[in-house]
């Protein structure tokens, strides 16, 4: 394990960019936001239903960050590997926004393990785009994951423009927190990432912690750290219409406890951890077996895909198959009406960037019980909107459990709060911090090309 984490004893910490307040996009000296970037996302298609494969935050979070940029007049064209042969190799996805598709190794079938030889490929459509704009169409890149970053780093350095790269997880990070059974990530991606935040110009972090963890583990350079929280679209996740509405739309019982797990099934993300506590709630009341449900909404994804049933088998096996309900991934308006109508999001993630799935559900005015891990304990306002867990022993989710079976009342006065607190997270206030990102970079790389060139 060495080998990742080879800096956790640095002692550096990161302090952040900070712009004005007020700041519109104009530097002295006629600096502006750049007109059109480049955003990359190489393994997940920002049309990809979030949920399925290897869709999931970090689809809706370009989603809704390139239509957010677009309306403040920056348009985005998202490069994203192709894998159908039935969408056309341009889409328009909103006003000011286009997704790209890049033929780069065969449609289906292609685990994201694999994309690294493909990406020569991947490298090869973008370029081809490029080569049939004038000069300068693109004003910078913005790459998300370490797959597009490697893309990002070479398109930057050809189109002679800055590379502001999203990391969303690490290797690093991952590694040092691995759920057991799960694989650690290949010494191939930590190479990868560390020669990306050696190139790119901005680091975007989703929280204190994750630029912390970006000097830490990789040696980043603190001044080119830049923390935006990501946001929520707090018109689609809100509490509506009600619980008690959303519980009738779903077929669930009015009067049940619903600890809900909703995301990718594989070992990072822990579904067994949240089955392992219902059980050891079960054990402690026999008689709440009556009244609760336990959906997982989602689908395998990962290293859970060697083993697609393994969390069927464990309800099984735990003795719990009777209250355990598991629905496939659904659409984003479905996904709010699961968020409003359980009694509690359940994360026992070992790793988060962020956690937007946590902020989602208490926008939809439901409280969160969470791995204490990366972004999350800013995602959840430990004893207000939720509860934090240190670690993940089933026994501290079930009593955390245990105080929304004993006092129903919990549940609408953290989901009160939980409402409250997910207002600070709108799209707009993160696409407006991105875009002075992008401009700090752009005014950057002027600077640099400036003084190169005598």
């Amino acid at each position: 394990m060495s080998q990742y984490v080879s800096r956790l004893g640095s002692s550096r910490v990161a302090p952040r960019l900070r712009f004005p307040a007020g700041f519109s996009g104009s530097f002295p000296g006629g600096h502006r936001r750049p007109r059109r970037i480049a955003m990359l996302s190489v393994h997940t298609s920002p049309l990809h239903q979030p949920g399925t494969g290897d869709a999931g935050g970090m689809n809706v979070y370009i989603v809704e960050l390139a239509k957010r940029l677009a309306a403040i007049n920056i348009e985005v064209e998202i490069f994203t590997r192709s894998t159908t042969g039935a969408l056309p190799p341009a889409v328009e996805m909103a006003p000011g926004v286009l997704v790209r598709h890049v033929d780069a190794g065969p449609y289906e079938g292609l685990a994201k393990e694999d994309l690294p030889a493909q990406l020569c490929a991947f490298t090869h459509g973008v370029m081809q785009a490029w080569a049939g704009q004038r000069p300068g169409y693109y004003d910078l890149v913005h790459s998300h994951y370490w797959l597009s970053g490697q893309v990002g780093w070479l398109a930057a350095q050809r189109w002679g423009v800055p590379l502001v790269h999203a990391m969303h997880t690490m290797a690093k990070v991952k590694n040092a927190a691995l759920a057991e059974g799960d694989t650690p990530e290949p010494a191939a991606r930590v190479i990868g990432e560390t020669q990306i935040v050696r190139a790119s110009d901005r680091l975007i972090a989703n929280t204190a912690e994750e630029a912390d963890e970006l000097v830490r583990f990789y040696d980043a350079d603190p001044g080119a750290v830049a923390v935006v929280h990501p946001g929520v679209n707090l018109d689609r996740f809100r509490p509506a219409d009600g619980r008690a509405a959303a519980r009738a739309r779903l077929g669930l019982p009015q009067d049940a406890l619903i600890p809900l797990f909703a995301g990718r099934i594989q070992p990072l993300k822990a579904p067994d951890v949240l089955l392992r506590a219902v059980a050891a709630l079960l054990d402690r009341d026999p008689s709440l077996r009556s009244r609760i449900v336990v959906p997982v909404v989602g689908g395998p994804s990962g290293s859970g895909l060697a083993k697609p049933e393994g969390l069927q088998k464990l309800a099984a096996r735990l003795g719990i198959a009777d209250v355990v309900r598991f629905h496939p991934p659904v659409g984003q308006d479905q996904l709010a009406d699961w968020f409003r109508a359980a009694s509690v999001l359940v994360m026992p993630s070992y790793s988060e960037s962020f956690g937007l799935v946590a902020i989602e559900a208490q926008a939809a005015g439901t409280p969160v019980v969470a791995a204490a891990v990366g972004g999350l304990p800013v995602a959840v306002r430990d004893g207000v909107s939720g509860f934090l867990i240190p670690g993940h022993d089933p026994e501290a989710y079930a009593a955390a459990l245990e105080r929304f079976a004993v006092a129903p009342e919990l549940v609408d006065r953290m989901g009160g709060e939980a409402a409250a607190h997910a207002q600070r997270f709108g799209w707009d206030t993160a696409a407006a911090a991105t875009a002075d990102v992008y401009t700090g970079a752009v005014q950057d790389h002027r600077r640099r090309v400036r003084s190169h060139h005598g």
